[in-house]
């Protein structure tokens, strides 16, 4: 039995494409291998997405050395074990009054672009690189200002618009040294 078992191996022909005369051999396996490569991300890595759309705009840009953020991205496996952290976080807010809507990242997409407004009319933010990013009525404030007291000044006026309820300053003095925030991959 193992001898016709062995007989067998030997007399295999290599396989057919079904429709077509040609072989499947080496070169076919690395046209496949080449173009699965090629449709998947790259060097293997999940692509990172914006899944949840928090908002994150640039909103000035003198400063064109400063580094830039990275913005709010997520892997699908990043952006499954977020999703139960998001749905209470967001919810805390309207259960306890402290917000109108029912979950505070509903929020952020009115929020943002009033602060983008508001800096960009501010003549005293004019010598800057700034982004800002909106998450449960959590303003991040990203990115290089000329001296400390701009700084402080960007964020106690943010603090002042409607519906805010943070203000996170991660902002960089000048435009050298490492900043304060992950930076934008390239």
């Amino acid at each position: 039995m193992a001898s016709h078992s062995l007989r067998n191996v030997k007399e295999r022909r290599p396989r057919r494409c079904p429709g077509r005369g040609d072989t499947l051999d080496a070169r076919h396996a690395l046209i496949a291998l080449s173009l699965l490569l090629a449709c998947s991300s790259p060097l293997g890595q999940e692509e990172r997405t914006n899944v949840f759309e928090d908002p994150f705009l640039r909103v000035t840009q003198r400063l064109v050395a400063c580094p830039v953020p990275e913005g709010p991205l997520y892997t699908q496996a990043e952006a499954r074990a977020q999703s139960h952290l998001r749905a209470e976080k967001g919810t805390t807010c309207y259960y306890w009054g402290r917000c109108r809507l029912p979950n505070a990242y509903l929020y952020d997409k009115e929020i943002i672009p009033r602060v983008a407004i508001f800096i960009q009319r501010d003549q005293r933010f004019d010598e800057s690189s700034i982004w800002i990013l909106g998450q449960r009525r959590w303003v991040y404030l990203k990115g290089c200002v000329a001296n400390e007291a701009q700084s402080r000044e960007l964020e106690a006026e943010v603090r002042l618009i409607d519906d805010v309820e943070a203000v996170i300053n991660e902002l960089m003095v000048g435009t050298s040294g490492k900043p304060p925030y992950d930076v934008q991959r390239r």
